[in-house]
């Protein structure tokens, strides 16, 4: 990902360096279970955890660069890794890597950095909630149209549209704590996983150790269906992101202007347009969701090695484990940002919603003919007249509003009187079960 889209929380996760110290740790802790067991002395242990504790703690560019130079001989990141250790640890080396495969190692720290990766993104949909909520109780009686179709329906509440949308994220967060459980396993099992060289109590040591659980049965791989429900994750949280991105982009438009991004003092639209103000944020986040939701197919793609294992999931990888996670964090963060500065405007809404001569009342119209001992198909033939004798001559000479087409129509007002027609057109009917629905969001 680029700097451009990066947060620097994340982007440390996976760092090199953090990658490096997360193997020296499993190796590390391997050489621990072994000395318990007999298998190498304690003391050796006990060097390898102090000389090496020491390297990782001074472990600098020139380190890195020692690394790389291994490597570009060996052709092997973690031969490369393990001659560099060997050097700082000295002859007790001997005992690092001991029945061990190289998978061990690197699925072992992926699922370690994909767990960091899932704390911080819980950290950044718990702001993206609170954002939520808070704005929903602000807004909870704030009138609004509601559109499906992108034209205008019925009444509803702006604080209720953001309810919808907290309890979506909500849902995420509980998605994103499974696929965290999922990933969070450790498997040091050997060559294609028989244990043949190394104790499963090996394996379950590091695991305790590092907060994992142990695989239940690996190949020479952890199985690529644990990281595909990770990615499926995370491209259900950017359509999340991307729908509340969307809604405020249509509410922006100039021909709505019910909602805005905060626009900063200083900001500039457009550089021929000086009037111009744009929906950025709104617009970066759906293209965001797009790239994110890229790596799903990869991952599940990724599902189906070849035998014990082949490494075409590698470079997939590399590239969305930390493009994947470093995007989703920036986009959460930027949409908990915009959703506590969104700047809303009720009376434009009230405006709206009564721009159309209050044909948005005819559902409840509707209702109240059917009570009135009229046939629901009767009923509708009549609103629908009116409706349409309303829509039809908006801003033309002639014009009459729906209740004013309604209350000349014989067959309405001979059947409901002008108190039932008020209480038909009144938006506040439309609120009378948000409470009803708000204990249900957010207990």
């Amino acid at each position: 990902m680029v700097p451009r889209y990066s947060r620097p929380q994340m982007t440390a996760i996976w760092s090199p360096a953090n990658r490096y110290r997360i193997w020296f740790e499993i190796e590390a802790l391997a050489c621990e279970a072994m000395a318990q067991q007999g298998v190498m002395p304690v003391e050796s242990a006990k060097t390898i955890r102090e000389k090496g504790d020491a390297a990782m703690a001074a472990f600098s560019d020139a380190d890195l660069a020692r690394i790389d130079e291994i490597e570009a001989e060996t052709r092997h990141d973690v031969i490369a890794f393990l001659t560099w250790l060997a050097e700082k640890v000295g002859p007790d080396s001997r005992f690092v890597h001991l029945g061990m495969t190289s998978s061990d190692v690197l699925d072992t720290c992926l699922s370690v950095q994909m767990t960091q990766a899932a704390d911080l993104l819980l950290e950044d949909l718990d702001r993206v909630l609170e954002a939520l909520k808070t704005r929903a109780y602000e807004h909870k009686l704030t009138v609004t149209i509601g559109r499906s179709h992108a034209i205008h329906a019925e009444p509803t509440s702006f604080g209720l549209k953001l309810a919808g949308h907290y309890a979506e994220f909500a849902r995420n967060k509980e998605r994103l704590l499974q696929a965290r459980k999922e990933i969070a396993v450790c498997a040091i099992s050997g060559a294609v996983g028989t244990y043949a060289h190394i104790d499963p109590a090996v394996e379950e040591y590091v695991a305790d150790k590092l907060g994992l659980v142990a695989e239940s049965v690996s190949t020479q791989v952890i199985p690529r269906d644990r990281h595909a429900a990770f990615f499926c994750t995370l491209g259900v949280i950017a359509s999340g992101i991307e729908r509340l991105a969307v809604e405020v982009r249509h509410l922006q438009r100039s021909e709505v202007r019910e909602a805005e991004e905060f626009f900063h003092k200083g900001q500039k639209g457009s550089s021929a347009m000086p009037h111009k103000r744009n929906p950025v944020l709104s617009e970066n986040l759906t293209g965001l969701a797009r790239l994110i939701r890229s790596h799903v197919v990869p991952a599940l793609e990724n599902v189906a090695l070849w035998h014990e294992r082949d490494i075409s999931h590698s470079s997939v990888e590399r590239n969305i484990c930390p493009d994947g996670t470093i995007g989703l964090d920036f986009a959460l963060i930027r949409l908990a940002g915009m959703m506590e500065k969104l700047v809303i405007y009720p009376d434009q809404m009230i405006a709206n919603m009564e721009s159309l001569g209050g044909v948005v009342h005819s559902g409840e119209v509707l209702l109240v003919l059917a009570r009135a001992g009229i046939s629901r198909e009767d009923a509708y033939r009549i609103v629908q007249r009116n409706a349409m004798e309303t829509w039809t001559k908006l801003g033309k000479p002639g014009f009459r509003t729906f209740r004013e087409n309604l209350e000349a129509d014989p067959e309405v007002s001979g059947r409901v009187s002008a108190e039932v027609l008020d209480r038909a057109f009144d938006p506040a009917q439309h609120l009378k079960q948000i409470d009803r629905i708000y204990s249900r969001v957010f207990g």
